[in-house]
């Protein structure tokens, strides 16, 4: 009884002893994931440095935690201009066959790997601030290396490195890891896949995790020189993310196709979902204006608020002909005659919303936070991808019958407005969705309090070396026993060929000696 109050006590209130956490994170939805272990383990007692962009979309001070800037050559609205310049090309890609995925891949490798580096002189090259933060002497740095600035800035201070999950398109994080991904039901990052592939689907799948090492050296060219350089040896990225004491993985079974995992990799899918708060007096009225229809929530994510004229007109158009009232995020150009159930908002409680018993529908782009609040519950989806994972992401919704797909690319009103009357009338979506929101809801220690603690473990111990397999040590010929399977070929070979002559010679033998007494 005593041990169990001892685990519980070091959940709720954390160590005896506070370590001390450098925080390199992300922009946008990557630093909205992180943000709550960052505050928790400030508030446990953790001296946290949190060091960010001085622009940035979503980045700032956080409670219970120290802030450190450093400067950028580019400002905020620089950012969103970028990012919406993005989005329109984005829009305008076809994803709808193989080909074009593969295309949209090569294409995000290119895209990406100038972007993930455009912080690196502000960090890496301050010789200030990174005089300073050796100056700290941390025990732990948490980065999404998403920018691998965060993972190479670790190597540099030689710290032990906790690094969240990421879903690049050369899926870096598995290889980096060492972990198994099986070609026959893993799908691969950007193949839209499920776990169960036909024959096509399978070949398809696995010439891209022959690829992987290949589309990672492409991405991280420009990341290997600069940590090269950094580091003053020859390295790589890939290098330096498989040492790694622990990955936080972004995701549960609820959500993802059971696959293997190594014994440093630590789920905690769902970690920012709450519980609902009560609406505001003026959006409590609105949804319960909606009377027996409900309602249904529309975002398109923290980094979307708008979209092309001709695509907003479609999905008013949809909208006009729903008896259901509907809250969308939104802030770009408004027909004349937009529907009268439509609330337009420039930012909306989302989980609060999903939360309110009258919603019917939850329209979202995929990300993982949005996918998490909505299993949550319990509210069935129609899902629109746009970028990144979030084509995966869907895949693995509509395959557990909770939710319905539409491309961005070729959206019409009639389209949408088929798929909300599915997800809405059709009762299965939502008995599904139920029982995948109780499994989801069934664990034994929230996600939150798991991050805490397992960071507060490399903290204390400078690490997790027990956990890092020797699957490191090898090379790639050792890690697939290609040569184990090379010496027993050559055994049975040699065997087959022993036996082979010894059978000639003994027939060779016995044929002589018959020629022989046929002659006398």
């Amino acid at each position: 009884m005593a041990g169990v109050w001892l685990l519980l006590s070091l959940f709720v209130f954390g160590s005896a002893e506070a370590g001390k956490l450098l925080v390199i994170p992300s922009d946008g939805s990557h630093w909205l994931g992180m943000k709550p272990i960052v505050e928790e383990l400030g508030r446990r007692g953790n001296q946290v440095v949190v060091v960010v962009p001085e622009a940035s979309l979503s980045m700032g001070p956080s409670e219970h935690t120290t802030t450190l800037t450093y400067p950028v050559n580019y400002t905020k609205a620089e950012l969103e201009a970028n990012l919406a310049d993005q989005l329109n090309t984005i829009l305008s890609i076809d994803v709808s066959t193989d080909l074009a995925k593969f295309q949209s891949f090569i294409i995000s490798l290119d895209i990406l790997q100038t972007y993930l580096l455009r912080n690196a002189d502000g960090l890496l090259f301050n010789k200030d601030l990174m005089k300073k933060l050796q100056d700290y002497n941390f025990d732990a740095v948490l980065t999404d290396p998403f920018e691998p600035i965060g993972a190479i800035a670790g190597e540099y201070l030689s710290i032990p490195a906790i690094y969240m999950q990421i879903n690049l398109p050369c899926g870096v994080d598995t290889l980096a890891s060492q972990c198994p991904v099986p070609a026959s039901y893993a799908p691969q990052p950007f193949t839209h896949f499920t776990d169960h592939m036909n024959l096509w689907q399978r070949s398809v799948n696995l010439v891209r995790a022959l690829l992987k090492p290949m589309a990672c050296r492409r991405l991280f060219t420009l990341a290997d020189e600069i940590a090269s350089r950094v580091l003053h040896r020859k390295t790589s990225t890939v290098e330096i993310l498989s040492h790694a004491a622990l990955w936080f993985m972004r995701f549960d079974f609820a959500f993802e196709f059971p696959r293997p995992l190594m014994p440093n990799m630590v789920m905690i899918g769902g970690m920012a979902t709450k519980k609902p708060k009560s609406l505001s007096q003026e959006l409590e009225e609105f949804v319960n204006g909606s009377g027996e229809h409900g309602f249904v929530v529309f975002t398109l994510g923290s980094l979307v608020p708008q979209l092309p004229e001709a695509k907003a007109r479609e999905i008013f158009e949809a909208f006009r002909q729903i008896p259901q009232r509907v809250l969308w995020r939104y802030t770009g150009p408004v027909p004349e005659n937009a529907p009268k159930n439509v609330k337009l908002m420039k930012w909306l409680p989302q989980n609060d919303l999903l939360g309110h018993p009258k919603v019917k529908a939850f329209i979202t782009h995929g990300g993982s936070h949005g996918i998490y609040e909505g299993i949550f519950n319990g509210v069935p989806m129609v899902m629109l991808p746009l970028f990144g994972d979030q084509g995966d992401n869907v895949q693995r919704l509509v395959s557990r019958g909770v939710a319905e797909t539409l491309s961005i690319y070729d959206l019409t009103s009639e389209k949408l407005l088929v798929a909300l009357r599915k997800v809405i009338n059709d009762k299965s979506y939502k008995e599904k969705m139920t029982e995948l929101s109780a499994i989801h809801r069934d664990r034994p220690i929230e996600p939150l309090d798991l991050a805490v603690f397992w960071t507060e473990f490399v903290m204390r111990h400078k690490g997790a070396a027990h956990l890092r397999p020797a699957a490191h040590e090898l090379n790639w010929i050792q890690y697939h026993s290609l040569d184990v399977i090379g010496f027993l070929i050559l055994i049975l070979v040699t065997v087959i060929f022993v036996t082979v002559k010894s059978c000639m010679f003994c027939f060779k033998k016995c044929f002589k000696k018959t020629q022989k007494k046929k002659k006398e």
